[in-house]
């Protein structure tokens, strides 16, 4: 017994002299559990109240922080009138497809009175991500940052910041955004514009009645701090840029890259990029404006207004200093709002960081070569449903947008459950195209014929198949940049490039050692990005623009990816309390 107890004992010794672990860096994940009751809430912003969807009455939502590895259980309560449900945005979700949460897609929403737990763990990632509600707008109030921390013991692979600070955009409509969308898809026009762009939910001082609602970051001089900037805005890209400081880029989607500095960086909704601020050696004294503004290629109406926060250093009593308010402000210079030629150096310049430890595992070898169209088209005007007025889409039409010319009908039920009980009779259909089926200069001049077909398309793909997809923007009505978010996986970003994608050429230009792996790529304006993934998760996953608009005009799919043989590779059962519709 003795002998035996001290062998255990010299084991456990050597096991961590082995592991180079000291025993308390060698905790085991932990489960953390969160409550969020979705609850309606008063907010006032540019002098005008009104009553928000939120969670926990906060507006932004609150932070989950949470490390790699650890189990996350989040018990969403619904109060209101408005059926939810939450997504988990980039979080991989290996055999918990139930908690993905896109509405109609991996679960019916979740009803008032009832409540469903997403559970899940967080395996091989850490950064920053963020969650929002996946049903209709609500997403303009209902977001928050997901901070995945690495593991105990495990360092940032640059240098430590001193502070840490989400900052996240978002876009702030004085009327209520449901009634918005309502009215778009009733009218077939565009949808009204928001009213301000906020950062953390503030609009700061360059809107009427807003000074009061200004963000401050307030820091030390010589120090260096971590942004985790999250863009959730609904329908704009943003530049974003400190005047008078540089930031280095090391993180985007939660995935660390070659780092870069930079006076300005562009982000897409449904973006997360990280950036270390070095500040001044010395108190400067002045301020700085911290802004951000939209970079717009599209056609369409759109806010053109700039959110500025400040950036204040904090003084010790050593420096006689004049008041906050009579310090010069220094303003940025931000890109124009259409310079594609930014957003196009600023992709190029992103890297896998590529190391033993971060190494980019990009598929080297593509099972399945795929081509998607998407972009903006029409749908005839019913009219019976405009009682014989016309709509307010181009050439009295309504507005639709697709993939490879099918624009994505949503079901009333929820896909998932449909395949994991073979009941996709009437749900869906697995035909969704492989290229689109008449091809024609996608790029080149607007077609006479803009409709659309519709229909509950989805592709299906065996376990572990390596699929290489080139996303192809069209100008039918007007090109534009659509930053394509894939549920379920991270993609590497191997080519991108302007006009029509050419078979021929243009692969022999990929990247296949570093490119940047993320969730949320930006598809050039009158151009193609490549992305390879391998789809080793079982489950339905959506993918749609992340631009709100055109994901409910209809430019949305979703992937079938079947069980693998091992019991790794199969979708674990539905739990108990997924909602019904």
């Amino acid at each position: 017994m003795g002998v035996a107890l001290f062998s255990l004992v010299r084991l456990f010794v050597l096991s961590f002299i082995t592991s180079g672990l000291t025993p308390h860096l060698a905790l085991a994940s932990i489960t953390r559990h969160y409550k969020f009751d979705v609850q309606l809430q008063n907010v006032t912003r540019l002098c005008h109240t009104k009553s928000i969807v939120t969670i926990n009455g906060q507006f932004p939502g609150p932070r989950i922080v949470a490390r790699e590895g650890d189990r996350l259980l989040i018990k969403v309560v619904n109060h209101v009138q408005s059926n939810i449900s939450i997504h988990w945005h980039g979080i991989r979700q290996l055999q918990t497809g139930w908690a993905d949460g896109p509405a109609y897609i991996t679960q019916c929403p979740v009803q008032i009175g009832n409540s469903y737990v997403y559970n899940f763990t967080i395996v091989g990632q850490r950064g920053t991500l963020w969650w929002h509600a996946h049903i209709s707008w609500l997403r303009s109030t209902i977001y928050g940052p997901l901070i995945i921390l690495p593991k105990r013991g495990v360092p940032y692979p640059f240098t430590k910041p001193y502070k840490e600070v989400p900052i996240i955009f978002g876009e702030w409509w004085n009327a209520d955004p449901e009634a918005v969308i309502n009215q778009a898809l009733q009218t077939g026009g565009g949808p009204n514009v928001s009213d301000a762009y906020t950062i953390n939910g503030l609009p700061g001082p360059l809107y009427n009645c807003s000074a009061k609602d200004t963000f401050k970051l307030k820091v030390q001089a010589g120090k260096t701090y971590l942004l985790r900037l999250i863009n959730a805005a609904l329908n704009v890209e943003l530049f974003f840029s400190i005047a008078n400081h540089t930031l280095k880029v090391v993180e985007t989607d939660a995935v660390y890259v070659k780092p870069f500095e930079i006076n300005t960086i562009l982000i897409a909704p449904g973006q997360t990029t990280n950036v270390l601020l070095k500040t001044k050696p010395n108190y400067p004294n002045a301020t700085f404006f911290m802004t951000a503004r939209p970079y717009v290629t599209g056609l369409g109406t759109f806010d053109n207004s700039t959110l500025a926060g400040i950036l204040e250093y904090e003084t010790n009593t050593l420096h006689s200093t004049l008041p906050m308010n009579k310090l010069p402000l220094h303003k940025p210079v931000l890109p124009v709002l259409n310079d594609t030629s930014f957003a196009t150096k600023f992709a190029n310049k992103l890297r896998s960081l590529n190391t033993p430890q971060f190494p980019a595992n990009v598929p080297q070898k593509v099972d399945k070569r795929l081509f998607f169209t998407i972009g903006l088209g029409t749908n005839p005007c019913s009219q019976q449903q405009h009682n014989n007025q016309t709509c307010q889409g181009p050439n009295g039409t309504m507005f639709a947008a697709s993939i490879n010319n099918v624009s994505f009908t949503m079901p009333n039920s929820a896909l998932l459950q449909s395949h994991f009980f073979g009941q996709s009779n009437g749900v869906y259909s697995p035909d969704f195209p492989i290229s689109p089926l008449i091809p024609f200069n996608y790029t080149g001049v607007q077609l006479n014929n803009t409709n659309v077909g519709n229909g509950t398309k989805l592709m299906v793909l065996p376990f572990n198949t390596s699929v290489e997809l080139v996303l192809q923007d069209t100008s039918i009505l007007g090109a534009e940049s659509h930053p394509l978010h894939l549920h379920g996986f991270n993609f590497f970003v191997v080519g991108q490039g302007f006009g029509n994608f050419n078979q021929n050429k243009d692969p022999k230009k990929f990247n296949l050692i570093d490119p940047v792996e993320r969730n949320t790529v930006g598809v050039p304006s009158g151009g193609w990005v490549a992305i390879r993934f391998l789809a080793d998760n079982p489950g339905v996953w959506f993918m749609h623009c992340h631009l709100e608009i055109h994901t409910s005009w209809g430019l949305k799919m979703a992937w079938v990816v079947l069980d693998g043989k091992l019991p790794n590779q199969k979708l674990l059962p539905p739990p108990l309390d997924l909602p019904k519709c």
